[in-house]
């Protein structure tokens, strides 16, 4: 497999004259994902449910960067970024999520995590595409190797909740949306790409509901075998720039994908199944009111 150079000393390339929006990009790989490119020269959009926290992190992007309101987990706060949306878009990249989180529910009545992670995002990226002119990139996880998506139950209502799990379906989501969003594109004749991401095993905050056991645990043995928020990036990077084929996932190069450079990499069946992913595309309009916009010259029905 393709393996990229060492983003870590060539950054994304000259992005002159480029909009890059960016999910959750207050902290941690969204945060370097924004740095990145505005260092490179794009015009950076952090999108970001708190405000202020949104505005310190600008502060630290060394170019051209602007902080808007975007509360994944609630609808209508994603209609209200995307109504006021009036330009191209480059690059759309869905970095937000949160992780292993107690059960709780957005504003819509989602569980959290399928929520923000998926939900939101769909509803986003539907609601942008038809300005985005390059390319869709949704970060997921290895996590989604363990999931086991129950469409008639995606909210927990009907079944034990358990963090672990959530976030596993959610990260699983994620690919099959990448996956049905490139079919859809391509069915529509767009050139827009769909890709998927992954960090490996990046120290982020995004750990920080691991409860106490695992908190120590990732502290200790962690620390061995986690790589920065720096590298943990570079996938999302490598997608967002490189020559790619649409519905690619780009991933870590080393052992078990938890660090190096990035590289494609595999999924699990689940996240290449089809069928399931036109399944969970219409459980997803049907959630949140919103599917696949005409897109590019001549589109047709997807």
């Amino acid at each position: 497999m393709e393996t990229a150079p060492a983003l870590r000393a060539l950054g994304p390339g000259d992005q002159s004259g480029r909009t890059v929006v960016v999910t959750g990009a207050n902290s941690g790989i969204g945060l370097v994902t924004a740095r990145a490119f505005a260092r490179a020269g794009a015009h950076v959009v952090l999108a970001v449910r708190d405000v202020e926290r949104g505005r310190r992190a600008a502060r630290s992007v060394p170019g051209d960067a602007e902080v808007r309101q975007l509360d994944l987990a609630d609808l209508a706060s994603v209609r209200r970024f995307a109504d006021g949306w009036d330009r191209s878009i480059d690059v759309l990249v869905n970095n937000a999520g949160v992780a292993n989180v107690p059960l709780r529910r957005t504003r819509d009545g989602f569980e959290l995590q399928m929520g923000t992670n998926h939900l939101g995002h769909f509803a986003l990226t539907n609601a942008l595409l038809p300005h985005v002119t390059d390319r869709v990139v949704t970060v997921a996880s290895n996590a989604h190797r363990a999931a086991v998506l129950d469409l008639d139950d995606l909210d927990f209502t009907g079944r034990p909740y358990r963090s672990g799990a959530a976030y596993a379906e959610s990260k699983l989501a994620n690919l099959l949306f990448t996956l049905e969003l490139q079919r859809r594109l391509t069915a529509s004749g767009s050139p827009v790409r769909a890709l998927a991401a992954h960090p490996g095993a990046a120290a982020t905050d995004l750990n920080r509901h691991l409860g106490p056991v695992m908190t120590a645990v990732a502290s200790t043995v962690g620390r061995f075998v986690q790589q920065s928020d720096t590298a943990g990036a570079e996938p999302t990077l490598w997608a967002a720039t490189a020559q790619l084929p649409g519905g690619g996932y780009a991933g870590p190069a080393g052992f078990r994908e938890q660090r190096g450079h990035p590289t494609l990499v595999g999924r699990s069946p689940a996240a290449s199944d089809p069928d399931l992913a036109r399944a969970l595309w219409a459980v997803s309009e049907e959630l949140t009111g919103s599917g696949f916009p005409a897109v590019g010259a001549g589109a047709r029905s997807a």
